[in-house]
């Protein structure tokens, strides 16, 4: 048994593992997109932004000639959430091949809990024409902070597409060309998950493929569902027949009134301890995180399974960008493509198991790694008509719409 191996047994690493993409996921409600959450204005007044474009940077930053001008360096630092890298005994294998094909080294730090509060802290900063200390940092496409930081500040470098060889090679369609950001003038993906459905088959009695068996009376005292709002909104959204992206405030009011309807059977609107109950049998069926139920499996859960409902599932994905004024824009960009390659994308795939950004490191997930499992696993790679199924989340216009989607499924989670 590798060393790689021994982590699914160690129950520590277990728990970390499994709850850190909650606990990122209850605050990724970012800018008031949950109960207590900050509130987008709130933050926006904190840090003294007014919403308009920097003046500061300048009118050719990302060009072609400006990165032509750039100096090349064998620094970098690496902005990122806890827990969502490869680790062996201290130390980042996929890093440290990157620095030995590069010569570039890198120091990573996990200041992420939130993108709203990552952005309290980094909004002042680049307002004042300073660098935020990071080259790359990494936001969440369903946080209404990253339009604010690529758009409405212009506060992201444009990528040099020259050098992004690795990620036109091997990129998952998934993250080519995304809605939150046509032509990936911006961004590059780190990882994505899906939210949908975890269940035992064994105390089910079959198999779950619908939203509407989340509202099934057979279930009842059994169901678990998320008291994240924006999460818990959307599922709301897919089961009154809606699509979340192009939704209304009456179609939400809609949704609302279906979950209204639903209480009574629910056990608990869960923060971070559904996977826990899932795996004990206290629920049967729950809202669920695709890593959360792979890792489950590979600890030994094996009863647990994830359903991507006919009605779809919520698509997430974590976008690393270069913040204007970046100290080392070339490391960033060497390593942003880098992390493209089978070798270095298929560490950090087989290692934190959510959707990998990588479609060509299968082969070396299952051949080099030897891990079948995770090459095979429709939470790692999902086929085409798994994909399909994949929703976008609504993308809220202002702080406005906001505050309604609040003010709306607030009572579901709190009466």
């Amino acid at each position: 048994m590798n060393s790689q191996d021994k982590r699914w047994f160690d129950p520590a690493f277990m728990r970390g593992i499994t709850e850190h993409r909650m606990s990122r996921r209850d605050v990724i409600r970012s800018a008031g997109v949950g109960v207590g959450a900050l509130s987008l204005g709130a933050i926006m007044a904190a840090c003294g932004v007014s919403g308009t474009k920097n003046a500061q940077k300048g009118t050719d930053v990302g060009t072609e000639g400006w990165w032509d001008a750039q100096a090349k360096t064998t620094d970098l630092i690496f902005a990122n959430w806890p827990y969502y890298i490869d680790i062996d005994h201290g130390t980042h294998p996929s890093i440290d091949t990157f620095t030995a094909n590069t010569g570039i080294n890198v120091t990573y730090k996990t200041p992420i809990n939130g993108n709203d509060t990552f952005y309290s802290k980094i909004a002042p900063v680049l307002k004042s024409g300073q660098p935020t200390g990071y080259d790359i940092i990494v936001l969440t496409t369903n946080a209404p902070v990253l339009d604010k930081v690529l758009h409405t500040n212009g506060w992201a470098i444009p990528l040099d597409q020259r050098k992004m060889t690795n990620f036109k090679a091997n990129a998952s369609t998934l993250v080519t060309n995304p809605v939150w950001d046509p032509g990936n003038k911006y961004t590059m993906a780190w990882q994505s998950g899906l939210t949908a459905i975890g269940y035992n088959p064994k105390l089910t009695g079959r198999e779950i493929t619908s939203v509407q068996d989340l509202f099934d009376p057979a279930f009842s005292g059994h169901v678990g569902m998320m008291s994240d709002l924006q999460e818990i909104g959307t599922v709301g959204l897919l089961a009154i027949g809606v699509e979340p992206s192009t939704s209304t405030p009456d179609d939400w009011q809609k949704a609302a009134d279906k979950l209204t309807t639903q209480r009574p059977l629910v056990r608990t609107y869960y923060d971070q301890g559904y996977i826990d109950d899932l795996e004990s049998g206290d629920i049967w069926i729950s809202m669920a995180w695709s890593g959360d139920v792979f890792q489950a499996n590979k600890a030994g859960f094996t009863d647990l399974k994830m359903a991507v409902p006919t009605e779809g599932g919520m698509l997430w994905t974590d976008n690393m960008m270069i913040p204007l004024y970046a100290a080392n824009p070339v490391s960033a960009m060497t390593y942003m493509d880098a992390v493209y390659a089978p070798d270095i994308a298929g560490t950090i795939a087989d290692y934190v198991t959510y959707i990998t950004p990588c479609a060509g490191c299968q082969d070396y997930i299952r051949n080099t790694l030897n891990d079948p499992a995770a090459a095979d696993s429709q939470l790692i790679f999902p086929s085409a008509a798994t994909s399909a199924k994949f929703k976008n989340y609504y993308q809220y216009k202002d702080q406005s719409e906001v505050d309604t989607w609040n003010q709306i499924f607030e009572p579901i989670v709190t009466q």
